[in-house]
């Protein structure tokens, strides 16, 4: 899948085109625009279904629900749905020049640029993922507070199915460490504690006491999630 997108952020780069505006924080489901196809390694007007489905189609959107990979978190799964055909999106990656790039099977009919378009994210897959998501940060706080503040994320992996978490320390964690790491975490789960987000200055986050994640690239707005305290 990186390969595909590393010649496709070269293909993408020669678009003109405004980056794709993202509406997944607060939408599942929106209607949109193809803008680009591509497939086999170039631009093409459209294509359509032969004797089989047709793999690794490239789609960019105007907008989409479609979470793009990023701080360790999976991409979306769903569909996409134009009056004459219906696409399964696998992965989404996001070019340097915020174009969403959605690779699809086509699955029936033929699908064209400037096709208007209904994205949907599989809902089940992506509340899961999410939910991993939210014990990662609930982790990094459990073992803030049983091994020390020196605990920083540097690396993570989330899925619908497990979450991984990366950090450094001066030792092996003993097994009574991990018990209370885990005890902690799932009675944070237990309590289902509101999670409230709000977008802010990068200044107001910090004050407020928020962590900036490893390998983020924050703008001068930035979307703080906060779980209980």
């Amino acid at each position: 899948k990186n390969n595909t997108i590393s010649w496709a952020d070269d293909l993408f780069k020669s678009l003109e085109l405004k980056p794709t505006e993202f509406l997944g924080y607060t939408e599942m489901k929106a209607d949109c625009n193809i803008i680009a196809i591509a497939h086999e390694g170039q631009f093409c007007e459209g294509v359509s279904v032969d004797e089989e489905a047709k793999e690794d189609v490239l789609v960019v959107l105007d907008k989409t629900p479609f979470y793009a990979e990023a701080g360790g978190q999976v991409s979306d799964k769903g569909v996409i749905e134009t009056p004459n055909g219906l696409m399964k999106v696998a992965d989404v990656k996001k070019t340097g020049k915020g174009l969403y790039v959605h690779t699809c099977t086509l699955e029936k009919g033929f699908v064209k640029a400037g096709d208007k378009a209904v994205a949907k994210v599989d809902k089940a897959t992506r509340r899961a993922t999410e939910a991993n998501h939210s014990a990662a940060h609930l982790m990094q706080a459990a073992l803030r507070k049983v091994l020390g503040d020196h605990v920083h994320q540097s690396g993570s992996y989330v899925d619908s199915e497990r979450c991984r978490f990366d950090f450094t320390h001066f030792s092996a964690m003993t097994a009574q460490e991990l018990a209370q790491v885990e005890l902690l975490v799932n009675n944070a789960i237990a309590e289902a504690m509101d999670v409230t987000t709000q977008e802010m200055s990068m200044d107001d986050a910090k004050k407020s006491g928020a962590i900036a994640l490893f390998g983020e690239k924050y703008g001068d707005v930035v979307r703080v999630v906060k779980m209980g305290d």
